[in-house]
């Protein structure tokens, strides 16, 4: 098992100014971080992965598309530039030295037709993700795409979905991940869902059902971590909160109020209870 923690609480755009940072979540026990890909080119995160090498952390990454980028789109163009913004964040993930590729690349954030998805939009997603895992193949870089609850889209919000996507693709490069938070709103049982989903998922994030610190909420931990080492999964555990510093952000996540009095609260208390639940389970 590897813990990270994801840098979305601080930026969506990490930069030399954050690098004092990484020192403190190195001291904290943290094996990596998570860096969000929403811009920048292969020199800037070249420094990152310098000042990553130098700490001693690994990394995975987190990207988005956009309706201009949007994978399950009718027009042809728009898919290609989906699977062109899939092959950016592959690329960069890649110059970082990173592992896996996160987040609900599938379709956009916030756009909602309406209905359910559809079969067509099914096979638009699994054709234009066939062909980034491909490309991703030869950056050894893993994609685990993520479902999201349905407040957030339609196209992917369920375990079962995700598995189905998974299936669909059918590449060794292309998996699922899970998140303790929108498992949380969309699930019936944890351990059942960790179970179900296994072995197609290789991330976790470890986030709480109010975005705030691990452990304070309401998310059914026991059962989560007790799954999680019944099925022997052995990749990375990240901790994903947000907060009210990046008002962008904290709209997109619909954060109104101060969760946690602390940055620094949330990755300290939440490693420990990290740790904590995952040795309870051993």
């Amino acid at each position: 098992m590897k813990t990270g923690m994801n840098l979305l609480l601080w930026t969506t755009h990490v930069t030399e100014k954050l690098f004092p940072l990484f020192a403190k979540l190195k001291a904290t026990g943290f094996d990596g971080v998570e860096i969000p890909l929403f811009d920048g080119d292969a020199k800037h995160y070249a420094k990152i992965a310098a000042e990553l090498r130098n700490q001693g952390l690994r990394c995975t990454t987190v990207t988005v598309v956009g309706p201009d980028s949007n994978p399950i789109s009718p027009d042809a163009k728009v898919r290609k530039a989906a699977v062109d913004r899939h092959k950016w964040a592959i690329e960069m993930t890649a110059t970082l030295g990173g592992e896996n590729l996160c987040g609900p690349y599938h379709s956009p954030l916030a756009v909602f037709s309406g209905k359910p998805p559809t079969d067509s939009e099914r096979k638009r997603c699994a054709a234009v993700c066939r062909k980034s895992a491909e490309f991703a193949k030869k950056h050894n870089v893993m994609m685990c795409i993520e479902y999201l609850n349905r407040f957030e889209c339609y196209f992917l919000t369920t375990a079962a979905q995700a598995k189905d996507l998974v299936k669909a693709v059918d590449h060794p490069n292309f998996r699922t991940m899970y998140d303790t938070f929108h498992a949380n709103i969309e699930e019936k049982n944890a351990a059942a869902t960790i179970k179900a989903l296994f072995p197609c998922f290789g991330h976790v994030h470890i986030s709480e059902s109010d975005r705030g610190t691990p452990g304070t909420g309401m998310v059914h931990w026991d059962e989560t971590f007790k799954a999680l080492r019944e099925v022997k999964y052995d990749g990375w555990l990240v901790i994903e909160s947000f907060g009210r510093a990046l008002p962008d952000l904290a709209a997109a996540t619909k954060v109104w109020r101060d969760l946690f009095r602390s940055p620094e609260e949330v990755y300290t208390k939440g490693m420990a209870f990290m740790k904590s639940k995952w040795s309870q389970f051993a």
